[in-house]
């Protein structure tokens, strides 16, 4: 077996060599720029461009002229929420009230960062705590909707967790309200069955290089009926992308995104079944070889590829360094380098010490069960270890509860 494994699939994926070779002559041979119109080399850019849209559309039960191409799902996520609270605002840019947005605290930066800027825009927004489980539902966000509520933004299956919130009921209440649906499906698309239509879903991000696609591209799904979605574009120019997204078009990349689309629907059930199957025997062999260690999430509804577990008594980065033949996170790729303790964690309620050690270890298409097999060996001796020398592990050992100890300073 070849080392380090790699089991982060989250953060992104390798490219699959069938999506590379799809993008070559794209660089080389069919290298015309799509925006122009007067020649051979353009049309055949542009041909690329359109085959891929329809790819991208087919994913996700689109109509392809719904599909807006960007630089990922960061840019997406700006381009919807920024551009839809921009429309849709009911008072002019300077003024107190512009309209109230709802997302939750465990969003991933690239929408919680975007709704800070328009709270200092004016807009009042809601950040929903997740429940002990780190679902957001349906009467969470009714709860919590007013009669200026313009967008809310929630994520299809969290970056960390990979619980899955009732994206299709969310939706629906959206467009009961005639409010504006945003979810940032970066993990979710590629790996579950999606239809925009049937699941209610107004506004859709997704990046390509966690579907096995080039890093640098991705899509926005935005509306045209039932309703129809305005936005308000962050990027002028050339007005391409049909006026959202100007900028000539990164034709490789999205040939690459769209070919990593088609691949995907292809083969996404069989695949599916496996990452479960996986998922399911490192959690069993970690927990029943372990004491105080803890799934994070929900039990049931969370997407087959990942698992976030919490090691008791073992500091984190520790057992990172114990197990560095193992390519895991402790967090997501965004926020890894922080020394503190995974903010989405924390919102569901878990301490400092349990939030510090604990692993996010995701699969992808190239995981094997011998992989499997030796990152729960690796894990488990490493834990092992490293309780060996804990004092406060003995002490759990002896029943002392720990949390109810005064420590002196000296």
């Amino acid at each position: 077996m070849q080392l380090p494994v790699y089991m982060d699939h989250a953060a992104t994926t390798p490219c699959d060599p069938r999506v590379v070779e799809a993008m070559l002559p794209y660089f080389t041979q069919t290298f015309g720029n799509p925006g122009s119109r007067n020649h051979s080399f353009g049309w055949e850019a542009e041909a690329g461009v359109d085959a891929a849209r329809q790819q991208v559309a087919d994913l996700i039960g689109a109509d392809r002229k719904e599909i807006i191409f960007t630089s990922g799902a960061t840019e997406s996520n700006n381009l919807a929420i920024k551009g839809a609270a921009s429309m849709y605002a009911k008072g002019p840019a300077g003024t107190e009230k512009r309209g109230h947005i709802i997302t939750a605290m465990h969003e991933h930066k690239a929408v919680l960062d975007p709704c800070k800027r328009l709270q200092k825009e004016g807009f009042d927004v809601t950040y929903l705590a997740p429940g002990k489980d780190g679902l957001i539902t349906a009467k969470m966000i009714e709860e919590a909707m007013r009669e200026d509520t313009i967008l809310v933004t929630i994520m299809w299956a969290n970056n960390e967790l990979g619980t899955i919130n009732e994206i299709p009921e969310i939706g629906k209440l959206c467009h009961d309200r005639g409010v504006v649906f945003h979810t940032d499906a970066t993990q979710w698309v590629g790996k579950m069955p999606t239809d925009v239509t049937r699941d209610n879903v107004d506004l859709l991000s997704m990046s390509g290089h966690k579907i096995y696609g080039p890093k640098g591209v991705g899509a926005l799904y935005v509306r045209r009926r039932k309703p129809r979605i305005r936005l308000t574009a962050i990027q002028e120019g050339g007005g391409q992308e049909r006026g959202f997204r100007s900028g000539t078009l990164n034709v490789p990349g999205i040939v690459g995104l769209g070919k990593a689309c088609e691949l995907c629907a292809a083969e996404m059930d069989d695949e599916r079944e496996r990452l479960l199957a996986l998922r399911k025997k490192i959690e069993s062999a970690i927990t029943s070889q372990l004491d105080t260690v803890q799934v994070n999430g929900h039990a049931d509804k969370r997407l087959p590829n990942m698992t976030n577990i919490s090691f008791g008594f073992v500091e984190g980065e520790s057992m990172m360094m114990a197990i560095k033949e193992i390519a895991v996170s402790s967090g997501s790729a965004c926020t890894s380098a922080s020394l503190e303790p995974s903010y989405v964690l924390k919102a569901l309620g878990i301490g400092d010490d349990l939030a510090h050690s604990s692993l996010r270890i995701s699969m992808g298409r190239y995981t094997t069960e011998d992989q499997i097999d030796y990152a729960i060996e690796k894990i488990v001796a490493a834990v092992k270890k490293l309780r060996d020398l804990s004092p406060l592990y003995d002490m759990h050992n002896e029943g002392i509860d720990i949390t109810k100890i005064e420590w002196q300073a000296h």
